[in-house]
């Protein structure tokens, strides 16, 4: 139900965007599309999770930092780019521009250095919901999982 994009193949300084967009492809095109991929991205100095949902051709966007983000261009390049050769490869039109979703309430790092915890904990608590209903899930969701966790 859930695969993992090697952030270390995808970040900044990880090669071309083309090169990068080739192996976000090859790794959607190993499932049947009904899988969602959390891709950790750091595009330089801050840590991001992009959800990729390769049949819907809808991405979910969560950043820990506080205030109004927008999506890293570059990032959004690599998987848009993926998502076309996927289309290709399951010889699929696909839609004309991929749905981009900002997940909103999630909880926001209290100052400028925990944004790689954060992200290892947002993959974790969706991996921990069976339903993997995330991106349904009121604005309290996350927040609630991750103060009444204890672990």
């Amino acid at each position: 139900m859930v695969g993992f994009i090697d952030p270390a193949t995808v970040s900044a300084n990880s090669g071309t965007i083309t090169e990068r967009s080739r192996l976000v492809a090859a790794r959607l095109q190993k499932t049947d599309g009904e899988q969602i991929f959390m891709m950790p991205y750091n595009p330089g100095r801050h840590w991001i999770l992009l959800i990729v949902r390769a049949k819907k051709e809808t991405v979910y966007f969560l950043d820990p930092l506080p205030g109004h983000r927008v999506v890293d261009e570059e990032a959004k390049n690599i998987v848009n780019s993926a998502l076309k050769i996927y289309n290709t490869h399951i010889a699929r039109a696909g839609r004309k521009n991929v749905i981009w979703k900002t997940l909103s309430g999630t909880p926001k790092q209290p100052s400028n250095v925990e944004c790689g915890y954060y992200v290892m904990r947002f993959m974790r608590d969706i991996i921990m919901d069976p339903s993997l209903g995330f991106e349904y899930k009121g604005s309290g969701y996350h927040r609630r999982r991750l103060c009444n966790d204890s672990g």
